[in-house]
């Protein structure tokens, strides 16, 4: 228990106001907050932002970014007398080997896209409405016909677990509490995926309409916007948009809007560990059940929804569930899909939920070389051979494949890539972004990268236990962070047995 009067919500934006970890700077926040100091020192420690302010520039060592020469990069940067740190993935993965300088924070480049049409669902390369008519329907038709209009579409959640968006709504909704929140999560973390920061930079309106409509239905009094810690520039979109909208008298001036910077961890991606970020605590998941929809933010009924599926609600209610369904070719909707890597054009292209993987490589020009694999979905998709290039990206298909569509980060690799140093440079971004609460995930990703290091410089029985490993990570962990982490190692040896000196059956 905390001491009365303490207020442990100030913790990250006091550490983060005073410049992370400094010396005298835990005592300052204990004073500050009356948290105790041994407290505030766990939470620094845990996120990377804060933990080390004297990083410099930092690195991406993603897997985009591994295969574009981001070690060349360090040296480079080195050599200018320049302080640099690898970091796991800055979320720029169209710009590899990409960079990111806490003073500096340079505007994102303009990767490529669809072109516009009247067919897409959030359209990024499309004017951004201000006219909030999606908002003003659900003013006209309820929080009901909302709901059902949600139900018609079939969307899905669009950050990865692709939950059915209507069944959260109704949730919420059927809570007796009243006091109930609306969370964004804008913490985009997951390997090859930046379609988040790009619906933000280009269609903020459409996110803050999104985000209005939500907590008008679910009378909602606080909306929360968690952003990722290296998107300063995304965050004031947000806040650019907000302030617009709010002149032109377009959402309710009773709603209040708090906009939350992350600071450095992956695995506030995870919805329960964000909200414990938002609490000012160690960003640790929680047990489910209960869900956030019952005991959320401060053990308050709270929505939590990605980008992205907020992005989907105007256009949703100004065409129709029936519109939105009708736009996907296996599954409903269009979808965000990020390619990077071995392309010609890395970018964010929205198509038809369910269209292949060979159909996305054509629109973004195709292959640089021959394509070996492709990882569909973030890093904890695992990866594919190209035998599969013609697999319909969506939730169903890949699941069916042994893999999953996650983010719809898609990572390219051709024929110059080893499939051992990819699934090792996984398992890095893996090992580094474990929270630690769990031993299956905390012990078992340090093994599995362990093996992988001993398998390179020549110990031949070091894969003997992966099996193991991987099966008490995928039975045990606590969140889908351990659950999945064995993935790229798993999924590697499989499909290209020979790179690993095992027998297998790389049919798939």
């Amino acid at each position: 228990m905390l001491p009365k009067k303490s207020n442990r919500e100030e913790v990250l934006d006091q550490l983060e106001e005073k410049g992370g970890l400094r010396p005298g700077v835990v005592d300052e926040v204990h004073r500050a907050t009356g948290v105790p100091a041994a407290d505030i020192y766990g939470v620094a420690t845990f996120y990377h932002l804060l933990s080390d302010p004297e990083a410099g520039v930092r690195v991406c060592q993603g897997l985009s970014c591994k295969i574009a020469g981001c070690d060349a990069l360090m040296s480079e940067i080195r050599d200018q007398n320049q302080k640099a740190t690898f970091s796991s993935c800055l979320g720029r993965c169209d710009l590899a080997p990409a960079f990111w300088d806490p003073e500096g924070d340079p505007a994102t480049p303009s990767p490529a896209f669809t072109p516009s049409s009247p067919d897409l669902a959030i359209d990024l390369l499309g004017t951004d409405f201000d006219s909030y008519d999606g908002l003003e329907a659900a003013s006209d038709k309820g929080p009901d016909w909302v709901v059902e209009e949600l139900a018609a579409a079939d969307l899905t959640g669009r950050g990865g677990a692709g939950f059915p968006a209507h069944v959260k709504w109704r949730a919420v909704r059927q809570q007796r509490e009243t006091e109930r929140y609306i969370v964004l999560n804008a913490d985009e973390g997951e390997p090859g995926t930046f379609k988040d920061r790009e619906v933000i930079l280009r269609r903020p309106h459409l996110v803050i309409e999104g985000l209005a409509i939500a907590a008008q239905c679910l009378e909602a009094g606080d909306v929360y916007a968690y952003v990722r810690g290296e998107f300063g520039q995304v965050k004031a979109a947000l806040q650019r948009a907000l302030q617009e909208a709010r002149e032109r008298g377009l959402i309710d001036a009773g709603v209040r809007w708090h906009f939350v910077d992350g600071h450095g961890a992956y695995i506030c991606g995870e919805e329960t560990a964000l909200l414990e970020a938002l609490e000012g605590k160690r960003g640790l998941p929680r047990m489910k059940p209960p869900y956030p929809v019952e005991k959320g933010f401060r053990d308050k009924p709270t929505l939590i929804q990605n980008v992205e599926s907020i992005a989907c609600l105007p256009s949703i209610l100004r065409r129709g569930g029936e519109w939105f369904k009708n736009l996907g070719a296996n599954e409903a909707g269009t979808k965000l899909y990020c390619l990077s890597g071995h392309v010609e054009l890395p970018g964010v292209y929205e198509a038809p939920m369910g269209t292949t993987m060979q159909q996305l490589l054509d629109m973004a020009g195709g292959v640089t070389g021959n394509l070996k694999a492709f990882s569909p979905g973030g890093a904890s998709s695992g990866f594919l051979p190209a035998s599969k290039v013609d697999l319909p990206m969506d939730f169903k298909s890949l699941r069916e494949a042994g893999s999953m569509l996650g983010s719809a980060g898609i990572v390219v690799l051709n024929e110059t890539v080893d499939m051992v140093d990819a699934a090792l440079t996984q398992m890095i971004f893996f090992e580094d972004e474990s929270c630690g609460q769990c031993s299956p995930c905390r012990i078992g990703t340090q093994i599995l990268r362990q093996a992988l290091e001993r398998y390179r410089t020549g110990g031949q029985g070091a894969l003997s236990y992966v099996k193991d490993v991987a099966w008490g990570m995928r039975e045990a962990s606590i969140c889908g962070l351990g659950q999945a982490a064995s993935m790229p190692l798993d999924s590697a040896m499989k499909y290209f047995p020979e790179e690993f000196g095992v027998a297998g059956d790389a049919s798939g």
